[in-house]
């Protein structure tokens, strides 16, 4: 059940008249997870307004007359389309202003789930569309104390598992044993179920020129050899089966030799100078009660890989919000592929993570840094040199 009570204290505070929520076919998670809908039958149109004042309204088709419910507020039904728009009149009343899952010119993909007809139709009522984006950090993207627990709990299982898959690898290799970053990525699941955690998709397993793809995916065929001499980088997220879990999300690198050769070691500490100054960037402000937005944390770590002369191999965001998916709704660190000025809030979560991706190799270091009032933290441990994995 949604805190009908402080969504309408949020509205009345950025003056927007109302929150309206809209789904069909399952296509807006963040409107299911705000309003705690489990699931609800969506194959034909729903909408559900909160307004700043007064009772919530709901409207629905009439063959699927109970999709909301589980809802307070009065229902209004519809089914031809002349119907829909007559009552969609009625549910957003005299509001001049609601807010939806829309960001202006897609300037915050995450959060525009509603498509422009949508949009558009809410407009020929008279009313304004906004960005719900700052409603949805406060309601979606904040913690509770249980989240941040699952949060730890999934960081100690998935470190566990990190080291364990390095030394995995290096047992294999020291014994001359013949496996791919595939087979490594499969043991890595493998420890995924005996551990209790799970992932909406597998871990990164990449070696050599593959490390210098931020997304690479080991498939079954064309996976390359793991073998001595070469460089592993592993990027592992998961979660624990706790309800509203959250994920922990992190990336590690290590090398497959007894001495790190010098071009690595050196890319791997601009790498992890780039993370550190965006990670005291957070704490020094948070610290001080300075308010920050998202662009300005990446910034941050940017601008020590543009002075190292490494800019145009740095080819995506900072970070990213972490949720109950691991690419969450709240403020991303970028000011690359978007300019994200959502403030940071308390109780959010967010991964730092630099990297600089050359044609022979790549290097990425990740942590992830939960805000609470006046206080920034590391919530795992951070790497600080490149893993020797061989004697």
């Amino acid at each position: 059940m949604p805190n009908i009570e402080a969504i309408q204290s949020a509205l009345r505070q950025l003056k927007i008249d109302g929150w309206l929520f809209y789904d069909i076919l399952h296509r807006d998670p963040i409107a299911y997870r705000v309003l705690g809908l489990d699931h609800a039958l969506a194959k034909r149109r729903w909408f559900y307004m909160i307004p700043a004042k007064g009772a919530p309204r709901k409207l629905v088709h009439r063959i699927e007359a109970g999709t909301l419910d589980a809802l307070p507020g009065e229902k209004l039904l519809y089914a031809a389309a002349e119907e829909l728009e007559k009552n969609l009149k009625k549910l957003i009343g005299r509001a001049k202003n609601v807010a939806m899952q829309y960001s202006p010119k897609n300037s915050i993909p995450y959060i525009s789930l509603v498509d422009a007809g949508t949009v558009e139709l809410i407009r020929a009522q008279g009313c304004k569309v906004v960005s719900s984006a700052d409603l949805v950090q406060q309601f979606e993207a904040a913690w509770t104390a249980e989240q941040l627990d699952s949060h730890r709990a999934a960081g100690r299982a998935i470190d566990a598992i990190t080291q364990a898959a390095f030394a995995k690898a290096a047992r294999r290799v020291s014994a001359g044993e013949s496996f791919t970053e595939f087979d490594l990525q499969q043991w890595i699941l493998g420890q995924f179920r005996a551990n209790g955690v799970i992932s909406d998709s597998p871990p990164i397993v990449a070696v050599g020129r593959h490390s210098g793809n931020p997304h690479y995916e080991p498939r079954p065929q064309g996976s390359s050899p793991v073998r001595r001499g070469d460089l592993l980088l592993l990027d592992i997220w998961a979660k624990t089966l706790a309800p509203n879990s959250v994920y922990y999300d992190v990336a590690w690198t290590g090398f497959l030799g007894d001495k790190v050769p010098p071009k690595c070691a050196k890319i791997f500490s601009i790498v992890r100078e780039a993370r550190d100054a965006a990670v005291h960037f957070v704490k020094e402000n948070v610290s001080a009660g300075r308010a920050i937005e998202g662009w300005q944390v990446d910034r941050a770590a940017r601008e020590v890989i543009r002075k190292a002369g490494f800019a145009k191999y740095f080819t995506h965001r900072t970070g990213h919000n972490i949720g109950q998916e691991v690419h969450g709704a709240g403020a991303n660190m970028d000011s690359l592929e978007t300019r994200d000025i959502r403030r940071i809030i308390s109780h959010t979560c967010f991964s730092i993570e630099p990297g600089i991706y050359l044609p022979e190799f790549g290097v990425r270091s990740e942590v992830n840094v939960y805000v609470a009032e006046g206080i920034a933290e590391v919530t795992g441990a951070a790497q600080t040199e490149i893993l020797k994995l061989l004697p």
